[in-house]
Order: structure tokens, then C-alpha cells, then sequence
């Protein structure tokens, strides 16, 4: 380290002046690890909202961690244009309250991070509130015999007993410990839970909810172990996936047939992967097979050329799952 002179009783030379003066400008433009362009980026809109009516005043929104080259450090959920809850980086989910029952609501999700940049909006989604049940106190009962089970290294799937109530159950809110992770339809007595770690134990519990927001008794616990290691989300993926192709009119189709993942409910959409890059989305508009899906889509009027395709479904809690085994086909 320099020696710094002791102050001299002297005044210095103006030509000495001058030079300390530039010395110290210079010195004052460095960035001594502070005063830089600081962070401009703003990270990636949220991706696979989902929102549901947990009670008549109550929506459930949903969606996945979004990503920044810092890191996110909080979330706004808009309804409308009005921002009406803010969490953490950490949290991914939140009960959007004091709604009105029959009213239908739109809500985004923003991501900030540490230097205030806003992402853009993630898609918007609407859900229409149940009506409200008047004066009912009564809660509904006890979901019983919820089972678990791990869907290889990531997922596990959860199905429990319908629970009865004076009006209707409005949703199931489904617990890991005492955190609450995850909601579904009163209709629905299963559901996938996905973002798990490998190798890891969880504890599982399910409340019914009504209308008018009065919640069961927890059902019994029940654990899950996931698998050790990594297994690609093979326990997401469709199974029995068979692909060939036909020609119509001059032209070649490639045909694909599949068994839909357990995840509790319908899934409507898959990602159709060709010859190793995303090709479309499909989109099953009305009711989704559950047991079987089929679907073809136009190629070319070439002969004998070879594609390879494989698909990936997305799940109901807006992530996506595991890719199918990848099949290979040849036209003509």
C-alpha cells in the first residue's frame, strides 16, 4: 500500500494543485465497488399461471418461478389493472380475497427484482366466482384415505375421498406440512404435485373448502418419498406413445397416439416436439381424453423423409412434464 504524505504546513505549487486535482477526479471516476450502470435487466415474465376459485370470495392464483440474471426478489399480482397483493421471491402462490361471489376477475403476475426492474405481465387469466352460500357455518367433511404416491424424482401424485357439505365443496386445498401448495375444483379428488426434489420425504394433508369459505378437518397425513437421482420427469410424461404416418390428398401426415399422465385431472395441452425443436402446441378445445389421445398434423409431399417427434404434456398446475420416449418416422 502507498505511504500517504503527512500534511504539509506549506501551501503546495499550483502546477502540484493541478495535478492532485486531476489525480483525485480520476481517482472519484473509478468504480471501487459501487458506482457502476447497476442492473437494467428486468427478469422473465411468470410462466404457468393458474387461477382458482378456492370459495365464493376467495381465488387461488398460481404460477412458476421466473427467472433473472440476479435474482427475484418479489412478485405483484394484479387484478385488472390494480395490484392487489406483493410477495416474496421465495413464494409462488397466493389467496386473492374480498371478491364478489358470481363476478368474474382477470389477474397477471409481475416479477421485481432487487433494483426495482418490472417484467412483463404473464398471461392473463379469468375465473368466474361460485355463488355465495348464505349464512352457512357448516363445514364440509373430512376428506378421508388420501394416498400418495412418487411419480419418479419430482412429482408426486395424491387422491383422496370426496368430502360431503350442506350446499357443495368448493375446492380442496392441498398442504405440504402445514403449508398450504396447491388448490384444485371441489369436482376434483386428485391432483399432481410437482417441483419436488429428488430423494426427498414429504407429508401431504387435504382440506375441503366451501363456498362461504368454512374449511374441513385436515385429512390423515400421508409421506412420500420421491426417488433419489434424476429421472428427466418420466413420471409426467404420456405413456404408450405410438407415432406413424399416412398420406392424403397428395400430401403426408404424421399421426400420433398417446395415454395421457395421471395428474388428477384432464390435461388440454401437449407441446408437439420435431426433429428436436418445438414445433406447435396442441390444444384440446371442449373435454380432453383422459384415456387415450390422438392427433395427426401435415408434413410435406416428400417421400422418404425421416422425422423424429416426441411430446410433452402441460400439466394442470401450469408446468410442464416429462417428454414422451421419442419415436421416429419415415414418409412414403
Amino acid at each position: 500500500m502507498r505511504r500517504i504524505p503527512r500534511p504539509s504546513a506549506h501551501p503546495a505549487p499550483l502546477a502540484l494543485l493541478t495535478v492532485m486535482a486531476a489525480t483525485a477526479a480520476a481517482l472519484g471516476g473509478c468504480a471501487w465497488g459501487g458506482d457502476d450502470a447497476g442492473d437494467t435487466n428486468p427478469p422473465a415474465a411468470p410462466r404457468g399461471l393458474t387461477v382458482q376459485a378456492g370459495s365464493s370470495t376467495t381465488a387461488h392464483v398460481m404460477w412458476n418461478q421466473a427467472t433473472d440474471d440476479t435474482a427475484v426478489t418479489a412478485y405483484e399480482v394484479y387484478r385488472g389493472t390494480k395490484k392487489v397483493k406483493e410477495v416474496s421471491g421465495q413464494e409462488t402462490m397466493v389467496d386473492v380475497v374480498g371478491l364478489k361471489p358470481t363476478a368474474t376477475y382477470s389477474f397477471t403476475v409481475r416479477a421485481r427484482d432487487a433494483e426495482g426492474n418490472v417484467s412483463e405481465d404473464s398471461r392473463k387469466l379469468s375465473v368466474t366466482m361460485p355463488a355465495a352460500a348464505a349464512a352457512d357455518r357448516k363445514p364440509p367433511s373430512r376428506p378421508a384415505d388420501l394416498k400418495g404416491e412418487a411419480e419418479g424424482s419430482r412429482a408426486a401424485m395424491l387422491a383422496w375421498g370426496k368430502s360431503s357439505d350442506n350446499k357443495k365443496v368448493a375446492s380442496y386445498e392441498v398442504f405440504q406440512g402445514g403449508s398450504k401448495i396447491h388448490s384444485v375444483g371441489g369436482n376434483q379428488t386428485a391432483t399432481l404435485v410437482t417441483g419436488l426434489r429428488p430423494g426427498t420425504h414429504y407429508t401431504f394433508t387435504v382440506k375441503a373448502r366451501d363456498a362461504a369459505d368454512n374449511f374441513s378437518p385436515a385429512s390423515r397425513e400421508v409421506s412420500v418419498t420421491t426417488a433419489a437421482g434424476k429421472d428427466s420427469g418420466r413420471g409426467t410424461a404420456p405413456t404408450g406413445f405410438r407415432a406413424g404416418t399416412h398420406r392424403a390428398d397428395g400430401a403426408y401426415y404424421i399421426d400420433l397416439s398417446w395415454t395421457p399422465p395421471r395428474t388428477g385431472g384432464a390435461v388440454a395441452e401437449y407441446q408437439i416436439q420435431l426433429d428436436g425443436r418445438t414445433a406447435t402446441s396442441l390444444v384440446f378445445g371442449g373435454t380432453a381424453p383422459r384415456d387415450k389421445a390422438e392427433h395427426s398434423f401435415y408434413i410435406g409431399k416428400k417421400d422418404g423423409e425421416r422425422h423424429r417427434v416426441r411430446i410433452r404434456p402441460k400439466l394442470p398446475d401450469g408446468t410442464w412434464g416429462g417428454y414422451s420416449p421419442e419415436r421416429t418416422v419415415t414418409t412414403g
